[in-house]
């Protein structure tokens, strides 16, 4: 009989569920997929029942719940944050006291509650982490490595902004901690805030902004904000920073540093956040690169994994990845606070015997991070034929080259197949697909597909024995975690000589210019037949068609909402925007053969109740 544990995340950002059986992980999602409130933070309970319906379990099969962090530590950070500012922040305190001692306090109690509200059977026993000792788990036990250094940096969790750990087989030992109010991910948001981008999502839109400027504010930041030592600890000064007193995160002494009011949001981009942006993002590579070094000199360790919020940052990761004696480096896809359910699961199994079976076996235990749900052809059919939708349904041979001639044609193409990924990144199961060698798909997808800033890169997704041809990486990045610099060979001389911030996107760089950034680098995903055999199959016959094995490949939604899940949800994407070519499992759709778009039948109408 499986052992099985649920982990949990939730009330803060990003809640997920994740279901592991004898220490696999079997299934997991973010709750933002079911109820379409993107980073949904609520309890999440329709992540728990797909979890289980998955497993084809109820709750009297758990043995347990495990809980990604200690409500009792964060209270008492939270406390001693509020006392150390007084009198500043009272209003901050008004509003976020009450909820503690309500409910916060007694999250075993809240957790057991509205698990018994599912009626799904009897609540097991539930245990509670520490959130950064879900991060290190998540990073480690699922790992390809037997022994490894892991790093897990975050904005906070109860106290711990940075920790190294040492994992040894089915042990995790915790080896240093830096503590809040000092965070490597605080400095990050804190320019993300003043950059005129919301904190704790638009941290990757930062980033993506950080080519375009020079880093003439980095001396700055390392003089006055961050005090950084030889073995990577910091220590930031908070005079500059207001995320102490109140809900905001920079305040007039960030102002008079940086020459003036933050960004108002939506405002105009200028060559002052072009450069605060190279230059945060420069300080963070040189801390990452220093602390992952220290890891490894602690932990005498060759290969690293990653965990926490920061380790979304590929560009930041493609450094370490790079830095001379690291072997090999491995970062958890779901590395935020979603991932900490499956590190709080992982923890709890291994505490109770479970052992790691996929060592040995030259992967890691993810599954190509396909652990959310799936629809056969049977389910898309019904809805298709219930929706009295056109379709051409074709063999699986026979759609890869109609995908792929459509795609070489320059057609923009929805691509909802198998299970959903866990984690932000689209791996090819809800991704949208373009041509990665037309100059203007980077500009068509981004306005008239995602509706989002110019500026924003998309990433390439390459056949995994191809890459080197076309990408400067020294290992496989199958998550979407590395960046890495386009190869030489795929080289162009550019042809825009003196231009500067946004016009940098009209040069031309590269034989695949819709995933080359505006500094010849490139977020990759390599391909296994093994990791996703249907996404490989349609890169084989795209490069069949083409000669090349790289196709444009973002996440299947559109600014401000989550990642489509459903059908249905795929459908209502795909006609209120301008893709073309929507594929759902073996179901071929034209836009140009689709009855006009009623608004009532939109995905909204399919969001279940709380």
């Amino acid at each position: 009989m499986r052992d099985l544990i649920l982990g949990i995340s939730s009330y803060y950002h990003d809640s997920a569920a994740a279901l592991v059986a004898d220490g696999v992980p079997i299934a997991a999602a973010q709750e933002e997929r079911f109820s379409r409130r993107r980073h949904d933070s609520g309890f999440p309970a329709h992540a728990v029942r797909y979890c289980l319906g998955e497993a084809g379990a109820d709750l009297d099969a758990v043995s347990a719940i495990a809980y990604y962090e200690d409500p009792r530590l964060k209270f008492s950070r939270v406390m001693a944050t509020f006392a150390g500012a007084a009198p500043f922040g009272f209003a901050s305190f008004r509003d976020v006291f009450p909820t503690w001692p309500s409910w916060k306090l007694r999250i075993a109690r809240t957790v057991e509650r509205r698990l018994a509200d599912l009626d799904m059977g009897r609540v097991p026993e539930i245990v509670i982490r520490r959130h950064h000792e879900s991060h290190a788990a998540s990073a480690f036990f699922p790992s390809p490595y037997e022994s490894a250094a892991v790093l897990c940096v975050d904005g906070v969790g109860e106290w711990a902004t940075t920790t190294i750990w040492h994992g040894q087989g089915e042990r995790l030992e915790s080896i240093a901690e830096l503590r809040f109010p000092h965070s490597l991910g605080m400095l990050y948001s804190a320019f993300t805030y003043f950059c005129g981008f919301k904190v704790d999502s638009g941290e990757y839109k930062l980033m993506g902004l950080a080519p375009y400027g020079r880093p003439r504010y980095a001396a700055q930041i390392r003089e006055k904000l961050i005090d950084v030592k030889p073995d990577g600890s910091f220590r930031l000064d908070l005079r500059y920073f207001d995320y102490l007193r109140g809900q905001v995160m920079t305040g007039r002494a960030f102002e008079r540093l940086f020459g003036g009011p933050r960004r108002v949001p939506e405002g105009p981009l200028t060559e002052r956040e072009f450069d605060l942006a190279a230059s945060v993002q420069q300080v963070t590579e040189d801390v990452m690169v220093l602390l992952a070094r220290t890891a490894r000199r602690l932990t005498g360790e060759s290969r690293l994994c990653l965990a926490g919020g920061v380790a979304l940052n590929c560009v930041a990761n493609g450094v370490v990845a790079r830095d001379e004696g690291l072997d090999e480096l491995w970062a958890q896809p779901a590395a935020g606070d979603a991932g900490g359910a499956l590190g709080a699961a992982l923890a709890v199994a291994v505490d109770r015997g479970a052992t790691r079976t996929h060592l040995g076996q030259g992967r890691d235990a993810m599954s190509g991070s396909l652990l959310g749900p799936a629809f056969d052809d049977d389910e898309v059919g019904a809805f298709l034929d219930g929706a009295g939708v056109p379709y051409t349904r074709l063999d699986p041979d026979a759609l890869v080259r109609r995908v792929a001639a459509e795609l070489a044609d320059g057609r923009i193409v929805g691509w909802h197949q198998g299970r959903m990924e866990f984690g932000p990144r689209a791996l090819g199961a809800r991704s949208i697909l373009g041509d990665p060698r037309d100059s203007a798909m980077q500009s068509t997808m981004n306005l008239k597909i995602k509706f989002r800033e110019s500026f924003r890169p998309f990433a390439p997704s390459v056949l995994a024995a191809d890459a080197k041809d076309y990408f400067e990486l020294g290992q496989e990045s199958p998550y979407m975690l590395l960046v890495a610099d386009v190869a030489p060979a795929q080289r162009v001389a550019a042809d825009g000589e003196g231009a500067t911030g946004l016009d940098l996107l009209r040069v031309r760089r590269s034989t695949i210019p819709a995933v080359t950034h505006v500094d010849s680098s490139a977020r990759v995903q390599t391909v296994t037949e093994d990791a996703n055999p249907v996404f490989h199959r349609l890169l084989k016959a795209f490069k069949e068609a083409t000669g090349c094995p790289v196709l444009v490949n973002t996440s299947f939604n559109v600014r401000g909402e989550p990642i489509v899940n459903t059908p249905l949800q795929a459908y209502a994407c795909f006609m209120r925007t301008d893709i073309d070519l929507l594929v759902i499992g073996g179901f071929v759709l034209d836009k140009a053969d689709q009855p006009p778009w009623r608004e009532k039948d939109d995905w909204r109408s399919e969001i279940p109740p709380d």
